[in-house]
């Protein structure tokens, strides 16, 4: 088998829960700029609501394509610090993912054709790796030694039963929120082909009908559905926050209607 050296973009990518108040981000960015300082470092976000490992997967999942092959994407959603639970390096297409093995890369790996995982040894992290930051400890190293060219085969040993989360679906017309952004848009599960003509969504206590093609161009004060740009039905009010008005979150079920009112009939 032919050895891959990866990382030859010389990029990291850094998604966490960790905010923007504590040192946590800053120690990872100094410890990749200490092992490999011509790496670039890039902030996916920062803000995934705490030990929310559904919410980290589906913003990497959203993020990564985006950078080029090569890159080398560290997640840290990490409930389970200091537990059992294993490190992982994971390649996708292209892309190397250092992460814990707790789902928070399911949707990466939902959508993927194909990927290896190996269980990543702590060799590879600093000289003494906490019980309490393996961000900065394991895999902010490892990720800078990985993006300066270190082979996928020497990170560790291959795994294949990997922890995931139940596949993203629309099952028997029942969906769910995967995500609220900042602007109060409620991304579902839904995708446009599973709406047929004239559908609504039921989605806390709220009946969504119509849809538009942009945000200005829906209707003031109007909850409205909107293919959005991560390819899932949105559910969205034009200079508001949809996510107030049906008082919704991430997780929540999300109905399919057959036969939805039209714009004077909906509620919010």
């Amino acid at each position: 088998m032919n050895r891959r050296s990866i990382g030859r973009a010389g990029v990291v990518t850094l998604t966490t829960d960790f905010g923007a108040r504590d040192h946590y981000v800053g120690s990872m960015k100094g410890v990749i700029a200490a092992v490999a300082p011509k790496v670039t470092v890039f902030d996916i976000s920062h803000e995934i609501p705490s030990f929310d490992v559904a919410e980290g997967s589906f913003v990497i999942a959203q993020a990564y394509r985006y950078y080029p092959k090569g890159t080398v994407h560290v997640v840290v959603v990490d409930p389970g610090v200091g537990s059992s639970r294993r490190p992982l390096v994971v390649e996708v297409s292209g892309h190397y993912f250092v992460a814990p093995d707790n789902g928070v890369l399911s949707q990466v790996l939902e959508a993927a054709v194909r990927f290896e995982a190996r269980c990543l040894d702590e060799r590879h992290g600093l000289a003494s790796v906490s019980r309490t930051f393996h961000g900065r400890d394991l895999f902010a190293p490892a990720s800078a030694k990985l993006a300066s060219g270190l082979p996928f085969e020497d990170t560790g040993p291959l795994v294949s039963d990997l922890a995931l989360m139940a596949p993203v679906a629309v099952e028997n017309g029942v969906g769910r929120v995967l995500h609220v952004d900042a602007f109060g848009n409620v991304v579902t599960s839904f995708r446009e082909s599973d709406l047929p003509a004239g559908a609504s969504l039921s989605i806390g206590g709220s009946i969504v009908c119509g849809s538009a093609e942009s945000y200005a161009s829906a209707p003031s004060n109007r909850l409205f559905l909107i293919v959005g740009s991560s390819g899932y039905i949105e559910v969205s009010l034009n200079q508001g926050s949809a996510a107030e008005a049906t008082r919704t979150h991430a997780g929540a079920q999300v109905i399919l209607r057959r036969n939805g009112p039209d714009w004077s009939e909906s509620s919010n």
